[in-house]
């Protein structure tokens, strides 16, 4: 039985209740572990990182047929420093054409949703506002909701019409 659900670029599942929901399909790009406990005090103790989704992909070019999910999580890296620090470690980075990069991604996680499926993206605005980000799908969203204190993290649905 394929599942229903996608996380087109899951990182470490951080906002998952169930990190290993038999329903969902975690994808991401790389596979990786960071160790965050460097001995400093804010870090002793600290769990790794680890991203290890199910299968290896990139959210810009999915390898599954169109209209294969009825819910598309989209919550891509949102920063395009260079840095070597955990929050890039955690999320990754928008790399090189980053707007052509979330383009492709909205574009891919659209053709992926099955008609009147749901979609719900993911941006903080640490470096970019939600509204510069939102012109780069034709699709409009439903509703939204902001949550965060030192930069905003914007929660977006969108149903896919016909």
């Amino acid at each position: 039985m394929q599942k229903q659900i996608l996380d087109a670029c899951c990182g470490s599942r951080m906002f998952w209740f169930n990190k290993q929901n038999p329903d969902v399909l975690f994808i991401d790009k790389r596979a990786e572990s960071h160790d965050i406990d460097i001995g400093t005090p804010g870090t002793i103790g600290r769990k790794p990182v680890v991203i290890a989704p199910d299968f290896i992909a990139d959210f810009t070019n999915m390898p599954f047929p169109s209209e294969s999910f009825v819910h598309v999580v989209f919550d891509p890296p949102h920063l395009t420093s260079s840095g070597t620090g955990i929050i890039n470690k955690k999320y990754g980075e928008l790399n090189g054409d980053w707007r052509e990069m979330l383009r492709k991604g909205f574009s891919e996680c659209f053709r992926v949703l099955k008609i009147n499926g749901t979609l719900i993206f993911k941006w903080a605005t640490t470096q970019y506002p939600a509204s510069e980000i939102l012109r780069l799908t034709p699709y409009k969203p439903l509703y939204g909701h902001l949550s965060g204190k030192k930069s905003t993290t914007h929660w977006i649905a969108f149903v896919k019409q016909e």
